[in-house]
């Protein structure tokens, strides 16, 4: 049987590859049995409109082309629609965390044969007031760091861009007061950052919520205390091997849903891209998207290899 898809892609994806592949992915879809038709994103908020349009449309798949902003909001197109088809992921971006949770290949004709395939497993989605996200919500100074990096310096210099600014933006770092509230849990702390994790791979440091599950119906949060700079770094290291979640400085519980305010105006980072400011509510929708990926799902599962 024929199936009907609406591959939806950001035309400024990794380095522009994707103007350059795109006759051999629609070649290898449709030599699969799915029968696909386009849409080029033009600016902020056309993946989404496109891919709400696509479910109106009656397609049985949507096909997210592009990095974690594109599907970010494709994601946020699908969500909240009544009839969700199953989304495929072909992954174009800087990072792509998302599609490496899943352990969707980065090379495109095996990401099209995860599709054609067909096997697709239920995921969590991420609620945040009216917003959604897959992979990771937080806020403090470190988070705005997605949405500094203009789209021009991604494209060229990819992932080395994220590090620069970082390295740029450590000499102001600040602490914000938090109200944070969950099922059995009451802080009200100066912290330098939180995290609301849905998978365990985020900005490129796999071992950050070594426990996150994108099927378990539980955000992992992570709240940063007030750390000094020299802090901040040894901290950062022992992040990228997994070695933080017993640090004093660091505060850990799961929930599936939680609340918090600030004093201050602070920026909501969803996926990688800004979602609005606190106070904010954050909700887990179990089970709510079926996604495309390896039938085996390892790295999605827990079992990150």
């Amino acid at each position: 049987m024929i199936r009907r898809a609406r591959l939806i892609y950001n035309p400024s994806s990794g380095r522009e590859e994707i103007k350059k592949r795109l006759p051999e992915i629609l070649q290898r879809l449709e030599q699969g049995g799915i029968e696909t038709s386009c849409h080029a994103t033009t600016g902020e908020g056309d993946a989404s409109a496109a891919a709400a349009e696509a479910i109106r449309r009656g397609f049985d798949i949507v096909i997210a082309a592009g990095g974690d902003g594109t599907l970010y909001e494709v994601i946020n197109g699908m969500a909240g629609m009544e009839n969700r088809p199953a989304l495929g992921i072909l992954p174009l971006g800087t990072t792509n965390d998302f599609a490496r949770a899943l352990g969707v290949p980065k090379q495109l004709d095996l990401a099209c044969d995860l599709i054609i395939a067909g096997y697709a497993k239920p995921i969590d989605v991420g609620r945040a007031n009216d917003k959604y996200f897959i992979n990771i919500a937080g806020g403090g100074s470190m988070t705005e760091l997605t949405y500094e990096v203009p789209s021009k310096l991604k494209t060229m210099i990819g992932q080395l861009a994220y590090y620069m600014k970082g390295l740029e933006k450590l000499p102001r770092l600040r602490p914000i007061e938090l109200y944070v509230t969950a099922e059995g849990v009451e802080i009200h702390e100066e912290v330098m950052l939180f995290l609301v994790a849905n998978s365990n791979s985020v900005g490129g440091f796999e071992k950050l919520a070594p426990d996150a599950s994108l099927n378990d119906g539980m955000f992992d949060v992570l709240i940063l205390r007030k750390c000094n700079l020299a802090e901040f770094i040894r901290l950062a290291g022992m992040a990228l091997r997994g070695e933080h979640m017993n640090d004093p400085h660091v505060i850990y519980f799961q929930t599936k849903h939680l609340q918090i305010t600030a004093i201050d105006n602070v920026q909501i980072n969803l996926d990688g891209e800004l979602g609005g400011v606190l106070p904010c509510t954050f909700e887990v929708l179990p089970s709510h998207l079926n996604i495309y990926m390896d039938e085996t799902g390892k790295s999605a599962y827990g079992d990150h290899t």
